[in-house]
């Protein structure tokens, strides 16, 4: 029991890790989105910003894989990481495109989606076993 516990937390906190580096990355675009409009510099930026972000949704999609594995929980979460992974792919388009109109929303409705989903693996806890101590 305490090594299938163990394993579910380290899960967790790959799953917590994951989706904090894809909101963190998710931010650090838009930034560099803002200093890509102002410098000549931006646009390298922005385009390491943008593979770590598509990396950091894989990562992500991984991460959500592993912690539903050891638990034998709902695969939901795989399917939030695959649809993030999803929208990824579309705003990679999008950008390779030039096509802001579309590119610049899509980027904030994935931020508040990825804060969105940091907050929920931030406040889920581990079921308590029965005849388990803390």
């Amino acid at each position: 029991m305490a090594t299938q516990t163990t394993a579910e937390q380290r899960s967790l906190t790959f799953l917590r890790v994951a989706i904090a580096l894809q909101t963190l990355a998710i931010f650090f675009q838009a930034v560099t989105a803002g200093v890509l409009l102002s410098s000549s510099h931006g646009e390298v930026l922005h385009s390491v910003g943008a593979r770590v972000m598509y990396g950091a949704s894989m990562l992500y999609v991984l991460a959500a894989i592993l912690a539903w594995r050891p638990g034998g929980g709902t695969p939901r979460p795989i399917l939030y990481a695959s649809g993030f992974l999803a929208l990824a792919s579309v705003q990679v388009v999008l950008g390779i495109a030039h096509m802001p109109s579309l590119h610049v929303p899509l980027g904030v409705v994935m931020f508040g989606l990825s804060v969105l989903a940091l907050g929920q693996v931030l406040s889920a806890r581990l079921p308590e076993r029965v005849g388990t101590r803390s």
